[in-house]
């Protein structure tokens, strides 16, 4: 199936809702365009970054599996 959309003085374009549904898009998101033989590409943006990266030493450090285990079961309210 195939979609149109309009170019705004701007330069600017409203992505249909069906192809936003597919594509999992969402406002905010970015897309990215890419050119391959000879056709153009529109993909949602995935950072290359890990997204975890910023959550790197909210945890306590351990040293052995039993402290991990310790604070497992402490959060976990186990006895």
């Amino acid at each position: 199936m195939s979609y149109l959309a309009k170019l705004s003085s701007k330069g600017q374009i409203t992505i249909p809702q069906e192809v936003r549904r597919h594509l999992g898009l969402k406002q905010g998101d970015q897309v990215s365009f890419e050119f391959e033989d000879g056709r153009t590409i529109i993909k949602p943006y995935r950072s290359e970054e890990n997204p975890f990266l910023q959550y790197q030493g909210v945890l306590n450090s351990f040293k052995t599996v039993e402290e991990i285990n310790s604070w497992l079961s402490d959060i976990r309210d186990d006895e």
